[in-house]
């Protein structure tokens, strides 16, 4: 390992099906408060990445390569001791809880008064906190990418990957939440990984450029 041990650090990674390469990645290295970009056309593996990255099985893949987090080797290590925060596409809240109840939901387990207090803070810094008894499916398609990342963060994870959180967006909020969200893991000083389509989406952090699958 090298001396950033703060870093989130793929090596080696080769990931495969039927025989067939579908990645093949040396070295990625990104740096606490920055995001890595990986951009590729559908079926290259861009999710299928994150999958191996946060520890989910890949049932219909094989996979080899090394995982480093905070300084330790985690690709061996199960989906709940890596401590890797995702955020989806549609971010997924909890359609049948309030906003404050799907934050509270994230929340480690501390005090319920404390747990309450950390919520709302995080709505307020966010101009949200108006919101916290709405549900879900009252809130617009960038307050719902707000809270969906306040929710991830809330959770406090060691790292982040965004599965193409911005692509459901118009073009102006798209890069009004994009801009928003690289400030929010900088500012949290934590590494991220976002995969998507569009290459405008990339950031200040690496880039990695995945072409066509075999076939």
């Amino acid at each position: 390992m090298s001396d950033n041990t703060d870093s989130l650090l793929i090596r080696q990674l080769n990931i495969s099906r039927q025989s067939k390469s579908l990645i093949s990645l040396t070295e990625l290295r990104v740096k606490p408060g920055e995001v890595a970009t990986i951009v590729g056309p559908s079926g290259s593996g861009k999710s299928t990445l994150l999958r191996w990255v946060l520890g989910e099985p890949l049932h219909d893949f094989n996979a080899s390569g090394e995982l480093w987090l905070g300084g330790k080797r985690m690709d061996k290590e199960p989906i709940e001791r890596r401590q890797i925060g995702l955020m989806y596409q549609k971010g997924d809240l909890f359609p049948h809880l309030t906003v404050l109840q799907n934050l509270l939901f994230a929340l480690p387990r501390v005090g319920k008064a404390e747990q309450r207090q950390r919520a709302e803070q995080a709505l307020q810094a966010v101009g949200l906190q108006h919101k916290q008894t709405a549900m879900p499916d009252e809130l617009s398609g960038g307050e719902q990418s707000r809270i969906a990342l306040i929710r991830t963060l809330l959770a406090e994870p060691e790292a982040i990957l965004l599965d193409e959180p911005f692509s459901a967006l118009d073009t102006q909020l798209r890069r009004h939440i994009r801009e928003w969200t690289f400030a929010q893991i900088k500012q949290r000083n934590i590494p991220a990984i976002l995969v998507t389509h569009d290459a405008a989406d990339h950031g200040q952090g690496p880039l990695v450029e995945l072409g066509e699958p075999d076939v």
